[in-house]
């Protein structure tokens, strides 16, 4: 599926400053975060709308995807010959040589494959960091045979096909004569050995499908997206290998108050007009707790307040992030006559007369009269 330009998924221009692409970012990862949004493609446009900021907000990246779109620029033309349609760079030299290139040992020690679990946190776990447990389905080593596949008791014996090469040489006749291609046994899979009696309990797989309880410590300061590499929690390793490793990638919900932007916190505070005007004295919450905050008088909307170090704990422990306070100041919506008439004595003093809305004539040539 051909994926979205990475500009018309964020509803940004190609020319947006980094700020609009932040805010853009901010506004739709909130309005499709799953634990928000229960429609069913809520999860895949958070991932595409994370996946194109993350793009568009380096401007290294930014300047590759311009270039290049979606395209990687270091793959080449047509993905390269990495074996195209089973057709690989060994089966040309063995075509035309009779040979191939020294093919690795099916029986050698490898290391398992790696899991990536995807793991839903509250955002105060994200700022302070909790010991976690996860339950994971993977593929564990057979207890009954240690993996070999093999009933206990027996053993894997020399494939007799190809003599425990993992090979056969198959000869072919081209245009250029007789040539000799090398495959991959299909009577042993490659491994150069067989089971003639399989364990009962994998069926000669050497694994097992188990659940798993895994400990996770969740660091402090870890934000939405970041990962946590579990050593050797992967699948199991083969012929003896080691087991992978287990990426734990964090998705934070985000806080009904606070809004995070990397170490730092966001919080919109209101304020009536008279404590924006006269000053006053307030308890503030931050992630720490309450903390008191002086506003001066004369504070206008918008305005900002920065409480240092009462943000988030660097997560590679680069000291810690502020928490700035934004001021909105409320305009009271339902007046009572008293308050109405304040506020004209407030506006005739400051020489600013507004013309009210649901006055009648008669009221407007009354306060004429008066010199309102």
């Amino acid at each position: 599926m051909n994926k979205r330009d990475y500009y018309e998924v964020l509803g940004v221009s190609k020319t947006a400053s980094k700020e609009e692409i932040k805010k853009a970012y901010r506004k739709l990862s909130k309005q499709f975060h799953p634990d928000i949004n229960k429609e069913a493609d809520a999860t895949e446009k958070f991932q595409e709308v994370k996946e194109a900021y993350e793009v568009l907000s380096d401007e290294q990246k930014r300047a590759q995807y311009d270039q290049f779109g979606h395209q990687d620029p270091n793959q080449g033309f047509g993905g390269g010959f990495s074996g195209a349609e089973g057709f690989g760079f060994d089966d040309i030299f063995s075509t035309f040589f009779g040979g191939g290139s020294r093919r690795r040992d099916p029986n050698a020690p490898r290391k398992g494959e790696d899991l990536q679990y995807s793991m839903t946190i509250d955002f105060m776990d994200a700022v302070f960091g909790k010991e976690a447990e996860v339950e994971l389905p993977k593929e564990e080593t057979c207890d009954t045979c240690a993996g070999s596949g093999a009933k206990p008791g027996t053993k894997k014996k020399t494939c007799p096909h190809c003599e425990g090469a993992g090979q056969l040489n198959v000869t072919q006749d081209t245009p250029f004569g007789r040539m000799v291609n090398r495959r991959a046994c299909h009577h042993c899979e490659g491994t150069g050995q067989i089971i003639e009696e399989k364990c009962q309990t994998c069926k000669g797989a050497g694994k097992v499908r188990k659940v798993k309880k895994i400990k996770v410590t969740i660091p402090a300061g870890v934000d939405d997206g970041q990962q946590l590499r579990v050593t050797g929690q992967g699948g199991p390793g083969h012929n003896g290998g080691p087991s992978g490793d287990l990426y734990v990638v964090f998705r934070v919900k985000p806080h009904k108050e606070f809004e995070r932007e990397g170490d730092d916190i966001y919080l919109e505070l209101s304020l009536t007009y008279p404590q924006a005007a006269l000053g006053d004295e307030l308890e503030v919450p931050t992630v720490h707790g309450k903390v008191k905050l002086k506003i001066p008088a004369g504070t206008q909307s918008g305005a900002r307040f920065r409480l240092k170090g009462k943000g988030v704990k660097n997560v590679h422990g680069y000291g810690t992030g502020d928490q700035h306070v934004v001021i909105r100041v409320k305009t009271p919506t339902k007046l009572s006559e008293k308050q109405r008439q304040l506020l004209r004595e407030f506006a005739e003093i400051s020489g600013d007369i507004p013309e009210e809305q649901g006055s009648s004539l008669f009221d407007k040539i009354k306060r004429t009269i008066k010199g309102d």
